[in-house]
Parts: structure tokens; sequence; C-alpha cells
């Protein structure tokens, strides 16, 4: 069953869950963007991300923050919907015990609650982080950074400059122990519009680091 309501913090939230057949499966949790900017797990950059990691034989699950759809609570500047994040991550390996890998990904707002949840959660093997808006939110706390993972925005993101991304992976690339592959695409807003040109080659760069990564570790 794709539909799901499950506990938070704040009481129930909203989410879509999409299992594999085999019990070890990698489990991947997916974050949408801004709740007061309309983000929503349905966005068309989340709902893409989500089909991706099942296309690649993960476990996947995406919600709604607090306040958004069906998700009871409101809006908390961040704070709150890292508890959330906490939460569904929680309820995945709950119902995911034999998983052996687990992923965060997170599109814009997401991408910053999801860098955040790295941090809280040493399990988590590998991250994607689309369109982070290092603009607009202090990354600073990933200091170290604990896990390795891909960085990919668009060269033409106004939302979030590129500039300002680019400054966020030099900085992480000091650090020592982990890698951090920073993508570019090509003309890319921040939203990844244009299906062809810009939302495929972003999924098709995604799929093929975290393929890439999944051989490495079981190696």
């Amino acid at each position: 069953m794709p539909e799901l309501i499950f506990p938070g913090p704040e009481g129930r939230l909203e989410g879509r869950y999409h299992p594999q057949p085999k019990p070890d499966a990698p489990i991947a949790i997916v974050l949408h963007p801004h709740p007061q900017y309309g983000g929503t797990m349905n966005n068309r950059v989340v709902y893409n991300l989500h089909y991706a990691f099942h296309r690649m034989g993960f476990t996947v699950m995406r919600f709604n923050f607090r306040g958004v759809g069906r998700s009871q609570g409101e809006f908390d500047q961040g704070i709150g919907e890292l508890s959330d994040a906490a939460s569904a991550l929680d309820y995945l390996q709950a119902m995911n015990p034999n998983s052996k890998h687990c992923w965060v990904a997170g599109f814009s707002f997401g991408a910053w609650i999801g860098m955040q949840l790295l941090m809280r959660r040493p399990e988590i093997t590998g991250f994607v982080s689309v369109s982070p808006p290092a603009n607009m939110y202090d990354f600073s706390f990933l200091a170290p950074c604990p896990s390795s993972g891909l960085i990919i925005n668009g060269t033409a993101d106004r939302v979030a400059p590129p500039k300002d991304t680019n400054a966020l992976v030099a900085k992480l690339r000091e650090q020592k122990g982990i890698t951090i592959t920073h993508e570019e695409i090509d003309g890319a807003d921040h939203f990844f519009r244009d299906d062809e040109a810009h939302m495929k080659p972003m999924i098709d760069t995604v799929q093929a680091y975290v393929r890439k990564r999944l051989t490495e570790t079981t190696r």
C-alpha cells in the first residue's frame, strides 16, 4: 500500500511508501521543498527522485512535513521539520530492520533538512542534495560532514545561485575522509522545469552516482 499515515512529533504525518520484495533492500527517504512556498511530497523533483531510488532497488518513502497536505501541525522554521524527518526515518527503519544501506535525498529546503539529518544519524550511508539553498540557510553545521554524497544544481538557478553552492562544495571538500561529488546541469533552473533538457539529465546523474556507490560499498 503506497499511501501511508504514520506518527510524527506533532501528530500524524502523511507519506507515500514503496517497498521492495527483498527484505534487505537499501532504504531511502526523500524530503520536499519549503512548505510555505508550495513545497509538498508531490513536487516534481521529489516525485522523480522517489521513483529513481525505487528503480534502483531501494525501498523508498517520501512524506509531507507538518502542516502540509494531511500532515498535522504547522510550519516550524526547519526545527520541527527536522524532527519530522527523523520520525519518518525511524518508521522506515522499523519497517525494514534488515536493510544495510540508508540514504537521504532532499530538494531545496529538503536538502537543508536532509543534511541536518545526516549529522544526527550516523547510519546514513549516502546523501543526494538537489539545489541546496546555501544562500538562504547556514550549512556550517556540517563540521565534519559525516558521509559522502552528491550535490547537484542547475547553472541557471536564481533561487539558490550556483556561486553559493560552489562555495558550500569547496568548504565540504576541505574535509578529510569523505568525498563530495558535485554535478551541475547546464541551463537548468532551481526546479529543473524542462523535463528532457534538465529533469532527465539530473535524475540520470543521480542514478549513475547512487549505482556506483552501491557497488563500491558492497564490494
